[in-house]
């Protein structure tokens, strides 16, 4: 069995951001299986579900979890719910925002740091290490302040205001059609690594490019 974990935020004025695009991928995956609403599991710290999904080798078993106790304690919840569903690290799959992806992509991996990401930093730190696999969304960088050539910072640098405004706002109501199809090759990814593994996922999905 899988857990699959989406990561976000809680709360209404979260829900749309760029950071939440875990919860959202994990909550269609959820509706697109008919596995039902995640909802509180108590001590865990977080909203879960438990279901079968369909994958490309058939049907399997998974928990769905999205940590409820905000992303930098992310790691909480997600070693509480491995513990009580004897669910082990390297059968957890992490689906996340990633600013070092262009908007539109979707990436599979499995290891590797944080990046900075606070709730990868704290699965890490909270799990005792970083072997779980990893559906990567991409969000893009904030580009450079308006007057400046390039918003005073390092090139191909992002300071941590500019990061954290940019996700923690929503995307361009322009973008929805193509944050719809993002969500979807993401839900996709997660059907593919359950069903197939890592290595699989990453030979059909790491090539695609960005959804239009």
């Amino acid at each position: 069995m899988w857990m699959v974990v989406g990561l976000g935020n809680p709360g209404a004025k979260y829900a749309r951001n760029r950071h939440n695009v875990g919860f959202r991928a994990v909550e269609l995956l959820a509706a697109r299986h008919g596995v039902g609403e995640l909802k509180s599991g108590g001590k865990l710290g977080g909203h879960t579900a438990t279901g079968v999904i369909v994958t490309p080798r058939g049907r399997q078993k998974v928990v769905l979890l999205e940590p409820m106790e905000f992303m930098n304690l992310s790691g909480f919840a997600v070693q509480r719910a491995g513990a009580f569903y004897g669910v082990d690290l390297e059968h957890t799959l992490v689906v996340h925002d990633e600013i070092d992806l262009d908007v539109g992509l979707v990436r599979v991996k499995t290891g590797g740091g944080h990046g900075g990401h606070n709730g990868l930093r704290s699965i890490i730190e909270q799990c005792g290490g970083n072997g779980f696999a990893r559906v990567r969304i991409g969000v893009g960088k904030p580009g450079p302040k308006p007057g400046t050539a390039d918003g005073g910072l390092p090139k191909g640098k992002a300071g941590d205001k500019d990061v954290a405004g940019w996700v923690l706002a929503d995307f361009p109501s322009a973008q929805a059609a193509m944050v719809d199809a993002l969500l979807a090759r993401a839900a996709d990814a997660v059907e593919a690594i359950v069903g197939l593994g890592v290595a699989a996922a990453m030979n059909e999905f790491n090539g695609k490019p960005a959804v239009a």
